[in-house]
């Protein structure tokens, strides 16, 4: 709950804070961690996702091009996991590689004060939807969601955090929901822990549905630097923390 009050105003569902959590305390075997963290998006997801349709912001063509580029994603994503990648070790030096240079620069960008039309200009709909489907790739074999890699990217290419964050959870619920169902149907078929937990995922997704909301709340009443400065410091964190658990 606590994580997701944090992560939800910069459109991250906190998922990929828990993944090291189930793998080093809760001991959840490979590859079910990563449908248990597909079923805590699902639980958690419309939480933050009501809060935002309430607001009037979970519309518009942002959504629709990160939703349609992260569904395919997912998909091949979860066969890559069963069939071909079922170690974690491989993910954590990627995370590591990718997220903590993207939160500094982040960080560096937003305290540079980035002229007015620099920040209004964005990546096109094509380039989102491409970036979409690589990032759900990577959502289906590590059940991360993808808002944690999407959020960064587009906020530093000049989206606000305010259209980013409900476009990011609407994509990271969407991909979760086809994700879980896909590990599912590849349940009947493999071998081995491809089921998820389904009580470490329901009860951290209840604490992740509270605090989703709480945090959506919150978003309209926290100024724009605050919030892209609050996703460079969650993207670095993840980043060294994915780092240090790389090492050990």
């Amino acid at each position: 709950m606590l994580i997701a009050v944090v992560t939800a105003p910069v459109g991250v569902s906190g998922a990929v804070f828990l993944l090291p959590v189930q793998l080093s305390v809760f001991a959840v075997p490979n590859p079910a961690v990563t449908p248990t963290n597909l079923l805590y998006n699902v639980v958690a997801g419309p939480g933050a996702l009501l809060r935002y349709r309430r607001d009037g912001v979970l519309t518009g063509p942002l959504v629709r091009h990160l939703v349609l580029g992260t569904l395919p994603g997912v998909v091949l994503g979860a066969v890559i996991r069963v069939f071909a990648l079922p170690g974690p070790g491989v993910f954590r030096l990627l995370v590591a590689a990718l997220m903590l240079p993207l939160g500094i620069w982040l960080i560096a960008r937003t305290l540079r004060s980035v002229p007015a039309e620099i920040r209004r200009s964005g990546p096109s709909p094509r380039t989102v939807t491409a970036l979409a489907l690589a990032v759900g790739v990577v959502g289906g074999i590590y059940g991360i969601g993808g808002g944690s890699i999407l959020g960064p990217v587009l906020v530093g290419r000049g989206v606000p955090v305010a259209k980013v964050a409900p476009a990011a959870l609407a994509s990271t619920f969407a991909t979760s929901v086809v994700g879980a169902s896909t590990y599912a149907l590849l349940s009947l078929a493999g071998s081995g822990s491809v089921a998820p937990d389904w009580f470490l995922g329901l009860v951290c997704g209840l604490g992740g549905l509270i605090g989703g909301y709480v945090g959506a709340r919150l978003q309209p009443r926290l100024p724009e630097m605050y919030l892209r400065l609050l996703l460079g410091i969650l993207a670095a964190a993840l980043g060294t923390l994915y780092a240090v658990n790389s090492l050990r």
